[in-house]
């Protein structure tokens, strides 16, 4: 008997603090630390670890941007769940403040200190810049 493949994805975003989504998509992006993971209906399971960058999904014709850093997803059959560590909506967001993160981040680089955490300091910029592509749509 042929098995019917899936035509949807049952999506949940959560974070600590929150649950910022449950329901049912039609695909989702998700950032993962070597790169964008696209996943579709019928994905086959995966259980990666999430990097900086953006959350999209469409549900309801809606398409939504989150903002995200650190954490898990796993694809097993039709559900995929998001475990972030942090996942922000871009209405949350203070631009001002991710303006500012960025700048000071880039100055930093450039600086040249040599007691300049590079790697944090990275870590700080690639966050500012993922919060302004949220943003920014």
């Amino acid at each position: 008997m042929a098995q019917l493949l899936a035509t949807e994805i049952d999506l949940e975003i959560v974070t600590p603090e929150a649950c910022l989504f449950s329901g049912v998509v039609g695909q989702v992006f998700v950032p993962g630390i070597d790169g964008v993971i696209g996943i579709l209906p019928g994905h086959a399971p995966l259980l990666s670890e999430l990097g900086i960058g953006i959350i999209e999904y469409t549900s309801s014709e809606k398409h939504t941007r989150l903002y995200c850093s650190n954490g898990f997803v796993e694809v097993l059959g039709a559900r995929v769940s998001v475990l972030a560590e942090v996942a922000v909506r871009p209405e949350e967001i203070d631009v001002t403040v991710a303006k500012s993160d960025l700048r000071e981040s880039e100055a930093e680089l450039r600086s040249g200190n040599p007691d300049t955490d590079y790697q944090a300091v990275s870590v700080r910029l690639r966050q500012a810049l993922a919060k302004l592509e949220a943003i920014q749509g």
